[in-house]
């Protein structure tokens, strides 16, 4: 009788384990995700998911920070480190930026710098170049710091076979952090006017602010050779904000162009984020 009663039960048992290959198989081979890299202040890692019929990859570096380091925008400021990406071009993806959320400024009684003190997602602009099975070496090259910065450098391998099936999970990390980004100008929250004067060395800036009783916070990122100072000669006027920052040239440096200065600026829980055209 027990022995017919294990054989009745023989259906159940076979569906409990196809079950089972379900949730701890499956989402392993649809996973789109390298290993993670540790270091002492936190880990990192690639997420991608299937590739859009245009060819581009939606994907994200992913930092864990421990509590009490943080990491860099793309102007870090004297004593901080960019992060820099790279891929190898036989890879068969093309690599054009990573994006960044509105950062944070901090000062540590001898310098200051600007990045996170929080886990966070940089989403990557990548784009498949040929069809077939990818696999993908992504060198990364980022600082973290506490009370002394450590540079984290690591290569991370990431395989998108052809038939990858997309997961929602990944989907959405990868969702969240495109959320995350600065919006583009609106019409209550944009720059109204920009000019820089070169033999001053200083950009004028005019704004229009959601936020009317204070001025935003404002980032800035150029091309090689300029660096840009702390705010100054702030005036607020029911939102209208107007502001001049010192700007720092090295001496074989380019003339700055027109739309080769990008801003960030937030107010409030409201960021974006434009190119500035100098009047």
């Amino acid at each position: 009788m027990k022995h017919h009663r294990l054989l009745e039960n023989v259906p159940h048992l076979a569906a409990l384990a196809t079950l089972s290959a379900y949730f701890f198989i499956a989402p392993a081979a649809h996973a789109a995700q390298s290993q993670w890299v540790r270091s002492e202040g936190g880990e990192v890692r690639i997420v991608a998911d299937k590739p859009k019929p245009d060819g581009t990859i939606p994907a994200i570096l992913d930092i864990r920070l421990k509590p009490g380091w943080k990491t860099y925008w793309i102007e870090p400021g004297a004593s901080g480190i960019p992060p820099q990406i790279t891929l190898d071009p036989q890879d068969g993806v093309s690599f054009s930026g990573l994006r960044f959320p509105a950062p944070k400024a901090f000062h540590d009684g001898i310098a200051s710098y600007t990045g996170y003190d929080h886990s966070v997602a940089f989403p990557l602009s990548l784009k498949r170049e040929k069809t077939g099975d990818l696999d993908l070496t992504v060198s990364v090259f980022l600082g973290v710091c506490k009370d002394i910065c450590i540079p984290m450098q690591a290569d991370l391998h990431l395989s998108l076979p052809e038939g990858l099936a997309e997961n929602p999970l990944d989907r959405a990390r990868i969702d969240d952090a495109v959320a995350a980004l600065p919006m583009q100008p609106s019409d209550t929250f944009k720059v109204t006017a920009a000019s820089f004067d070169a033999a001053g060395k200083r950009l004028r800036l005019s704004l229009l602010t959601p936020v009317a009783a204070m001025p935003p916070e404002l980032f800035l990122s150029g091309p090689p050779g300029y660096s840009f100072g702390k705010p100054e000669n702030v005036t607020v006027d029911n939102g209208k904000v107007t502001v001049e920052i010192p700007v720092r040239v090295s001496a074989k440096s380019a003339a700055l162009k027109s739309g080769s200065v990008v801003l960030v600026a937030r107010a409030g829980e409201e960021s974006i984020e434009t190119p500035l055209a100098f009047d």
